[in-house]
């Protein structure tokens, strides 16, 4: 082989391909270039494109049909108990939830109980019941039963379902007043989730409002807050929880103490949220579109409202829906040990105060029973965060 280097210069030029050039000019939208599915796709709005990723993930809708089932209670709640709050049955202390049965001697009547015959133990003083199967105890629906004030305002006695004649429905059974669980458990959830949608607000509007004016303007704004902040955050949470909670008078009314504790729950829940608001609009401030706003002539709030918080929707939709939760535990945790609310306002918190007493426990298990709601709704907003989460992310 020669050394001799190759000159390029007189070799043939390399073949040309042939191409085409489409006079016309470029349109993405064309429906030669675009399926009617990306089509509808490319001109749905934000929320639209939401709720197409939200319905794709099937645990969050169930959980969030469960949650929208869980407050349908709250708004009627009297008419799907089966009994009044504080309706007493006196012959029924402490009696075991009662089965829901069907089929009797092999025949179907329909949805139906055995009532209880019970007998005293003298030796123990404590009553033993045993199901009377001799007659079934048809249950009613769209009945009219134990007299109640709608929402504490209109007078009623319409029920969803209610107890046979002379008859009793005992589904969870009794307390030690003879009062239905059920019943309590259905009323309760109106405090419980109420608790958690009005603290939530409040915490809401303290976090983004503090956040944001750290956040978007800084200096000693930001310090003053950051400082606040880890004031606040270096006392023990729960300590914190009761002693706040032991500052509210004995002599306030129920609804005065439901919304000192709602206040205390969001007064202690909005640094987590002010934290991650103020780190998000640190860096988005420095973006073009914020700089082309402020140029523009728009005021802060409108920089801060219309630009900045929703480039992390999906972020505060999160924390939303991971606070809710947190304070219906706090207040579920405050009212067992005696420091939240106190009867007669009725929550899940105050019905598991029942159930501290370790032989009421082992006699009576069916009054651990309001536990089993909080579990179900903490669980289905954790759930529904996910699925809002991953649906608002534009990432994703």
């Amino acid at each position: 082989m020669s050394d001799k280097p190759i000159d390029r210069r007189n070799l043939p030029p390399p073949p040309r391909e042939g191409h085409y050039v489409d006079p016309d000019p470029f349109n993405p939208y064309t429906k030669d270039t675009l399926t009617p599915e990306q089509e509808r796709y490319y001109q749905a709005g934000q929320w639209t494109i939401m709720w197409w990723k939200f319905r794709h993930h099937k645990l969050a809708v169930v959980s969030g049909l469960v949650l929208a089932f869980f407050y349908l209670l709250v708004v009627i709640a009297e008419i799907v108990a089966p009994y009044n709050l504080h309706t007493r049955n006196t012959d029924s202390i402490y009696a075991p939830p009662q089965a829901l049965r069907f089929f009797h001697e092999g025949a179907f009547v329909g949805p139906f109980v055995y009532g209880f015959d019970y007998k005293l133990d003298l030796t123990t003083l404590s009553r033993n019941y045993v199901p009377n199967k001799s007659e079934p105890q048809r249950i009613r629906f769209f009945c009219l039963g134990d007299e109640y004030r709608f929402w504490g305002q209109w007078e009623g006695n319409f029920h969803l379902f209610c107890p046979a004649k002379d008859g009793t429905l005992f589904l969870m059974g009794t307390d030690r007043l003879g009062r239905d669980v059920l019943s309590r458990i259905i009323y309760g959830a109106r405090i419980s989730l109420t608790i958690g949608l009005i603290g939530i607000s409040l915490s809401f509007i303290l976090g983004i409002v503090i956040g944001g004016l750290a956040g978007y303007y800084g200096g000693w704004v930001d310090d003053l807050t950051q400082r606040s902040i880890e004031i606040l955050r270096s006392f023990p949470e729960i300590p914190l929880f009761m002693t706040l909670s032991a500052i509210l008078p004995v002599t306030w009314s129920p609804i005065g103490v439901f919304f000192g504790l709602t206040f205390i729950l969001a007064l202690l829940d909005w640094p987590g949220l002010a934290r991650a608001v103020r780190s998000k609009l640190l860096s988005l401030r420095e973006e073009d579109f914020a700089t082309a706003a402020q140029l523009m002539g728009a005021s802060p709030a409108r920089i801060i409202g219309r630009h900045l918080l929703p480039s992390f929707a999906s972020h505060l939709i999160a924390s939303a829906t991971l606070s809710i939760p947190n304070m219906i535990l706090a207040e579920t945790a405050l009212s067992y040990l005696g420091l939240g609310l106190r009867p007669p306002v009725t929550s899940w918190g105050v019905l598991l105060t029942e159930a501290q007493n370790i032989n009421a426990i082992t006699l009576y298990p069916w009054l651990l029973l309001p536990g089993v709601p909080v579990v179900i709704v903490v669980l289905a907003f954790n759930f529904l965060g996910d699925g809002l989460r991953d649906a608002a992310d534009p990432y994703k």
